[in-house]
């Protein structure tokens, strides 16, 4: 019992010193800084903040600008004072003098900068997802390749059974099955992407496909599933999650035993808590077992801060994340928390 409420007052006390935390500026931040192509949001953020998540509360947009939440390699900001609260703006200069005038309404034609890396996560936004068991059965499978070939690839003819999904296809392969770790409900199937096709022919329940990309050899068995052909998200922005959110760490992208820096990993905690691409979630090592050497008793020290991650897909029922920093060697099961 003693050890029980050792561990809740740890916790208690961790989570009421976050949710009392508010902007911090960096003492080393810029006034000025002009926008190059490579960096994120989040490194911006970092620049001006010693808390990046909290980057929405000191952005001020220009309502003269069409999206003025975007911000694109080349913009100028500056850290201006309104109302005597720190903001960072985009602004026009003149002869070194910051002028915060409307401006002419437009659009801009090349391409914003992302929250995170894209690189690191563009396959998960764009081809992996996250389905039902009863979605990934129901699918289309490939039977065999163009004169009985088994190792299949980009160029290459194969034949699926079953009903047609539609002209434009992704074949996929079944992953993971996520479970919560800590109810054992089952939380989602991941489809892994494997390669793109055009379905060019459909007799009876035979389809003919003819594969356009591969990321590696399609095999028999693998299913077609309805080429979604989503766009990259890239307007989302750090921020903490609106309500208190806590899970855990459930996998890692690559089968890694150690987690680190822009490793995408999974937390079973989805859209139903509340949870939004863009969240920043902290992430926490377990504390130590320790004998109490007067009663003997094995108490659990508190939990330590040891990274952060933002989420960038979010389902249901359990979302993607990002490692944006890492203190310590992170693992699965590890928690997550608002930051």
């Amino acid at each position: 019992m003693r050890k029980l409420l050792y561990a809740l007052a740890a916790t208690t006390l961790l989570l009421t010193s976050w949710a009392h935390a508010a902007p911090e500026l960096r003492s080393d931040h810029p006034e000025r800084y002009t926008v190059v192509k490579g960096d994120t949001l989040w490194d911006i953020s970092g620049r001006f903040l010693s808390n990046p998540w909290y980057w929405p509360e000191i952005w001020h947009v220009n309502p003269q600008v069409a999206n003025p939440h975007l911000i694109y390699p080349g913009d100028r900001l500056a850290l201006v004072y309104i109302d005597g609260k720190p903001r960072v703006t985009k602004v026009t200069t003149n002869n070194g003098v910051v002028k915060l005038s409307p401006q002419v309404r437009s659009e801009r034609i090349d391409t914003p900068i992302p929250a995170i890396p894209l690189d690191a996560i563009s396959s998960f936004l764009t081809d992996t997802r996250v389905v039902t068991p009863e979605q990934i059965d129901a699918a289309p499978y490939i039977l065999e390749g163009k004169d009985a070939r088994i190792v299949l690839g980009a160029g290459d003819r194969v034949y699926a059974r079953g009903k047609k999904p539609a002209d434009k296809v992704g074949v996929f392969r079944r992953s993971q099955e996520f479970v919560d770790p800590d109810t054992g409900e089952f939380l989602g199937l991941e489809a892994r992407s494997i390669a793109r096709g055009d379905i060019s022919a459909e007799n009876g329940e035979v389809l003919t496909l003819d594969l356009t990309r591969s990321s590696e050899e399609v095999r028999i068995g693998d299913r077609l599933l309805v080429n979604e052909d989503r766009r990259l998200t890239t307007s989302f922005v750090p921020s903490s999650p609106a309500q208190e959110i806590e899970g855990k760490m459930m996998s890692v992208d690559g089968g890694v035993t150690q987690i680190g820096q822009y490793n995408v990993v999974t937390i079973n905690r989805g859209a139903r808590e509340g949870l939004e691409a863009g969240n920043v979630m902290a992430i926490l090592k377990s504390g130590n077992l320790a004998r109490d050497p007067v009663t003997n008793e094995t108490i659990e020290l508190p939990s330590e801060r040891a990274g952060l991650l933002m989420v960038f897909q979010v389902y249901e029922k359990m979302s993607y994340g990002l490692i944006l920093q890492a203190t310590r060697p992170l693992s699965v099961g590890d928690k997550v928390t608002n930051p």
